[in-house]
């Protein structure tokens, strides 16, 4: 089923693009959206509406690309117009990856093999609300489409999934898989490996935090290193202080 952001993108999925062999595999949860402020009258009805889906799996926001993905969408001009975001609105994601995580490592994104458990976009609670209030009641007299994305879930993977993922990193050949906060763990690592932890905090009870272990995983031993959110180290939002100060310490611990 092709599920539909508002004014009438179709959800695509993200994948990674280079399959070249790469040195770490980062396993995210769920995949972003291109997001728009849509106006009206000199007004903001929404300052980041999710309207297309992201030209790459951890885009890094970057304007020109969300202009041109953003003009291309139609929308009555009864209705006003959408431009991009706020600019820390559109891939704040990718750029704590980039600088904060695989620049702590060592590594650059073309060292990186990036994956989500749920490929696809989901709505959060705030993009349902905006879509409820302010989108909905416009679909009848404007002709306009549903949205039919659906909500964010709880469970982002399933046993078909995780095979793929584990194809994936295999064919990846990367040494070191980076997990992104407690799902990845919960939802992938714990039902294709037998390890002693089912969250971030419990591993780091374990071993500390920013600390690889050995983990075997359909036969092939490789470190495995769990980490906060980048929402959480990058103190993008509502986030938790405790994991953006260990995350912050971390970095500057292994920078030395």
């Amino acid at each position: 089923m092709n599920y539909k952001y508002p004014f009438g993108q179709i959800v695509r999925p993200l994948v990674q693009q280079d399959r070249t062999p790469k040195k770490v595999f980062v396993l995210g949860v769920y995949a972003s959206a291109v997001h728009a402020r849509w106006k009206k009258d000199g007004k903001t009805i929404c300052p980041a509406l999710a309207v297309a889906s992201e030209p790459r799996i951890f885009w890094d926001g970057n304007v020109d690309e969300a202009k041109e993905i953003i003009s291309k969408i139609a929308i009555p001009k009864e209705l006003g117009t959408l431009e991009p975001a706020g600019a820390h609105l559109n891939g704040p994601s990718a750029k704590v990856l980039d600088e904060h995580i695989l620049g702590a490592l060592g590594y650059t994104r073309a060292d990186a093999w990036l994956c989500d458990l749920l490929p696809e976009t989901r709505l959060n609670s705030g993009q349902v609300k905006v879509i409820k209030e302010k989108y909905n009641p416009l679909i009848e007299k404007y002709g306009l489409n549903e949205v039919t994305i659906p909500e964010r879930p709880t469970v982002f993977s399933d046993p078909q999934r995780n095979k793929e993922i584990l194809t994936e990193l295999q064919e990846s050949k990367a040494g070191l898989l980076v997990l992104l906060g407690d799902i990845p763990s919960a939802q992938f690592l714990n039902a294709v490996a037998d390890v002693p932890f089912t969250s971030l905090q419990e591993y780091v009870n374990l071993y500390g935090y920013g600390n690889a272990t050995d983990v075997t995983i359909n036969g092939r031993t490789l470190k495995v290193l769990p980490l906060a959110h980048p929402r959480q180290i990058g103190a993008l939002g509502a986030h938790s202080e405790t994991w953006h100060k260990l995350h912050q310490d971390w970095e500057s611990k292994i920078k030395k």
